[in-house]
């Protein structure tokens, strides 16, 4: 099974696809730390460290050594960005502008067999649910007939709360042949202490001395409420008079619970994740292994970098168990 990925991050979707049985023609992504961890962990991967704006425009065709219509999947999420309307349905003209008009360049020029375009639960409302119904309308111009779902990360063995908007499409074509069902959930649903355990050491950040001393005081699953009230008041400042519980704020995870979504950065005021039995962040590894990364999967860049590749990283365990669906559809082709 034939896939090439676009937006490719530093792998979680690809390593889903890889482990579900798909051979990767050609990874792209823009982002340098990212390609070099793409490169470092599957030497043997072709990896394109370039703008897609600059590929997209090209045969495609002899640029990857393939005929149109033979791809079996064409993967990736586009970052989410506004479309301009100027009061027509212009069809693929209405993306320009966009790396999602890449995207769809890509899916009219290979005309792939399946495509998977994966991407935060919010596009569904973005722009008053008009951007996706854009993008629904373009895969509908390619000849594609779509299924679309949002997949919580927890019910496909990863420990941690994290949503993603699944769209997939069958080439019309195909649709007689080809039949794909979104996975089912898993009858066990992981927590943390399933998955903090016997971590490798890597880089992490730490709290400031003031943020450190106020979470020694939170329980585990507790959060800024848990504070004493002077202290609470004195770090909530103006929030403390705004309405609403704002959990996220100082919140400790708890060993028995999922993490909330593994974050690009580990120190955002109104959405922390502090660990469960010290205070502090979760290191790379950590945020890895919540994300279903294998541990021999290195990470290249500074550390913050590495933050930012994890937690833009599609959970492995879910992309495995999507890409199988997928696979087992092709195979009855």
């Amino acid at each position: 099974m034939t896939s090439i990925e676009l937006f490719a991050g530093a792998g979680g979707l690809a390593l889903g696809l890889e482990r579900a049985g798909f051979e990767h023609i050609a990874l792209i992504e823009i982002d340098k730390d990212a390609t070099d961890t793409l490169k470092l962990n599957r030497p043997n991967w072709r990896v394109i460290n370039e703008d897609i704006a600059k590929i997209s425009p090209l045969n495609l065709e002899d640029y990857f050594e393939i005929g149109r219509g033979e791809l079996d999947l064409l993967s990736g999420g586009a970052p989410c960005q506004a479309f301009s309307y100027a009061g027509k349905r212009l069809g693929l003209e209405d993306a320009r502008g966009t790396l999602f008009y890449h995207y769809a360049i890509f899916l009219e020029k290979l005309h792939p067999k399946i495509f998977l375009f994966e991407n935060v639960r919010g596009l569904i409302s973005h722009n008053g649910g008009r951007t996706y119904q854009t993008m629904l309308d373009i895969f509908g111009e390619c000849d594609y007939v779509i299924q679309k779902a949002v997949l919580n990360a927890w019910d496909y063995g990863n420990a941690q709360k994290r949503e993603r908007l699944i769209t997939i499409g069958v080439r019309k074509d195909l649709t007689d042949k080809i039949n794909i069902q979104f996975p089912r959930p898993h009858d066990y649903k992981p927590v943390l202490r399933d998955v903090l355990k016997n971590v490798p050491a890597s880089v992490g950040a730490e709290y400031s001395a003031q943020k450190k001393s106020l979470f020694e005081m939170i329980p585990q699953g507790g959060y800024w409420r848990n504070l004493p009230k002077d202290l609470a008041k004195d770090y909530m400042k103006s929030c403390w008079d705004m309405g609403g519980g704002r959990t996220g704020i100082l919140r400790r995870m708890s060993l028995d619970e999922p993490s909330l979504a593994v974050l690009t950065s580990p120190t955002q005021k109104q959405t922390e994740r502090c660990h469960p039995l010290e205070a502090r962040p979760f290191t790379i590894r950590e945020n890895a292994r919540i994300q279903s990364f294998p541990d021999e999967w290195q990470f290249c860049g500074s550390m913050y970098s590495q933050y930012r590749q994890v937690g833009n990283a599609v959970p492995v365990n879910l992309a495995f168990d999507i890409a199988a669906e997928i696979r087992k559809g092709l195979l009855c082709n």
